[in-house]
């Protein structure tokens, strides 16, 4: 369909710092005001939809998606920030008269319309080994930092071949909606079809396959098949591995952790009515879980946690007893600053589980379901036929911490081994002012991560300096942002227990994290203050400072913002 021009709205309807979402044909777009000029794109966020006039608007020209944090760049329609999976469209625009214009193409701006192909198609690469790039990037892993990787190194016009080794069965997928929808069909969850992955991005895949060994000396990976396959930069994203309680009884069938579709398949199948589900751990994916199964008619979902509410060592006392309450109001029993002792063999079928052990009283169990968190899946690096990788003793001199993270810098790159990468849950790194380093497990961290290191191996170095942010499904949206780790005090608005709330949570003099349910997008524009070093002190927040009222988006704003 040819391109259209289409008179949008009065020019004096758009304020400097404002965006509006008007209609253009069958379908809509997303004014943007930056000082004189206006800006339209696509209206909607390419990773779940929302609605980015919702979000938030920067100086700089960065908008916001008021969910899970994707950012996009409204003057180009460039992805700034994971989860994104896609750009959006930009279109052009001008004024007469008074009036704003949008020229677009009537196809373009609908809500499944609403990504932009990738820049770098098929005609523009390498697919194979052995063009100028030689071996290419090799890619240890198949989840959300891997899966960034590719896009960025596309995006940023890498033309080397890329292949990525996952040791699961499918293309890399949506992990998120394992737990929190309980999704069983891995084709529903990808977010590229390995065809879309092989003609357009040029990648090679290799699922189903592990990796044993890495020498960084000859360059080279083993496979789980025996081959070895050598590499020009190598992205270490190999994920996490999910703990297990070392208990009589954790091998008994019908006890699972949640990780991957077939560990799903098999909750799915078992969490039907009338049956008991234990949860041992009050974990984001442990409650997201419950949420998930909490309308199903079972018989029992009980919780066994450590601490005395859920999320108390995220979220707090607080905020924690809040959703509690929400959950026991939906039918759930809680067993809090509770130890698992032992899983007990059921009496109809001794190879199954039929209950857990707790402070001496056994509560019957159909399912059990540990979510008690995960460890750095890097033992692959600890083999005797890996080269240049080194647990650090303390002197300073190693690569992998004792728990299994590795060491990077502020690029992502492994301390101590050339055209090494590391992302996701895997990487221990710098934090952005602190020099702290932390591993972080969420999900936009590692998208975000293979984002920067796919950058940093196209040819424009990239430190990583993302806030971290994650959202988490517990009745209403959670969301939070920031490193809110040994948090000192918490400043609360509104009621946990009502679900509509925001938390503020105060480290050394300064707040260090947001949560919020029901207060959209505060999350988002603390995630932008946070960034641009504007954050209110703890008492401008409780003397009643709105982050809402803060402008970062006027051109007042623009030398505060840096734009």
């Amino acid at each position: 369909m040819s391109v259209k021009t289409v008179a949008v709205l009065d020019q004096s309807d758009l304020a400097d710092g404002q965006m509006k979402e008007v209609e253009f044909e069958k379908g809509k777009v997303l004014l943007s005001r930056l000082g004189d000029k206006i800006h339209a794109t696509s209206a909607f966020c390419t990773h779940y939809g929302a609605p980015l006039a919702k979000g938030v608007l920067t100086a700089d020209g960065r908008v916001v998606c008021p969910w899970h944090g994707a950012c996009f760049n409204v003057c180009t329609g460039d992805i700034e920030d994971a989860p994104a999976p896609d750009a959006i469209h930009s279109f052009n625009t001008h004024v007469t008269d008074g009036k704003i214009y949008v020229t677009a193409d009537p196809s373009k701006v609908t809500s499944e319309a609403k990504s932009r192909p990738p820049k770098l198609l098929a005609s523009g690469f390498e697919g194979t080994v052995g063009g100028t790039a030689k071996n290419g990037v090799v890619i240890v892993g198949g989840g959300s930092g891997a899966f960034h990787t590719v896009e960025s190194l596309r995006e940023h016009g890498y033309k080397g071949p890329i292949t990525m080794i996952s040791k699961e069965p499918y293309a890399p997928i949506d992990r998120t909606k394992l737990s929190k929808a309980l999704i069983t069909d891995a084709s529903k969850l990808e977010w590229r079809t390995p065809a879309d992955l092989k003609i357009k991005y040029g990648l090679s895949m290799r699922t189903g396959t592990a990796i044993t060994a890495v020498d960084a000396v000859a360059k080279s990976v083993t496979l789980s098949t025996g081959e070895q396959m050598a590499y020009d930069t190598l992205v270490l994203a190999s994920g996490g591995t999910p703990r297990t309680l070392p208990v009589e009884g954790a091998d008994l069938g019908n006890v699972f952790t949640l990780r991957t579709v077939k560990d799903a398949q098999a909750i799915d199948a078992l969490c039907q009515e009338g049956k008991r589900l234990v949860v041992v751990g009050s974990s984001f994916i442990s409650m997201e879980l419950v949420v998930a199964v909490a309308k199903r008619k079972l018989a029992a979902i009980e919780v066994v946690g450590m601490e005395e509410v859920p999320f108390e060592a995220v979220l707090g006392k607080q905020v924690g007893a809040g959703l509690m309450k929400y959950h026991e109001s939906q039918g759930v029993k809680f067993h809090m600053k509770s130890k698992l002792d032992r899983l007990v063999p059921s009496s109809s079928d001794p190879s199954k589980v039929g209950g857990v052990v707790v402070a001496g009283q056994t509560i019957p169990a159909d399912v059990v379901v540990m979510g008690v968190g995960v460890a750095p899946a890097t033992e692959y690096l600890k083999s005797p036929a890996s080269k240049g990788f080194a647990v650090d003793d303390g002197n300073g001199q190693g690569n992998l911490e004792k728990g299994g993270a590795v060491l990077v810098d502020e690029y992502l790159r492994v301390k101590g081994v050339k055209d090494v990468y590391a992302v996701g849950d895997i990487a221990m790194y710098p934090q952005p002012g602190t020099g702290e380093m932390r591993r972080i497990e969420h999900w936009n961290v590692a998208g975000n991560q293979g984002r920067a290191a796919g950058k940093s191996i196209a040819g424009d170095a990239q430190p990583f300096v993302k806030i971290p942010v994650f959202w988490s499904a517990q009745g209403q949206q959670l969301r939070y942002v920031g490193v809110g780790a040994q948090f000192e005090d918490v400043i609360v608005e509104g009621d946990p227990g009502e679900m509509k709330f925001i938390a503020y949570y105060v480290k050394g003099g300064k707040i260090v994290a947001v949560a919020s349910m029901q207060k959209d997008p505060v999350v988002s524009k603390a995630s932008e203050l946070m960034r641009l070093g504007l954050m209110p002190s703890p008492e401008e927040v409780r003397a009643g400072k709105d982050l809402l009222g803060i402008d970062i988006s006027t051109q007042g704003a623009k030398a505060r913002v840096g734009a």
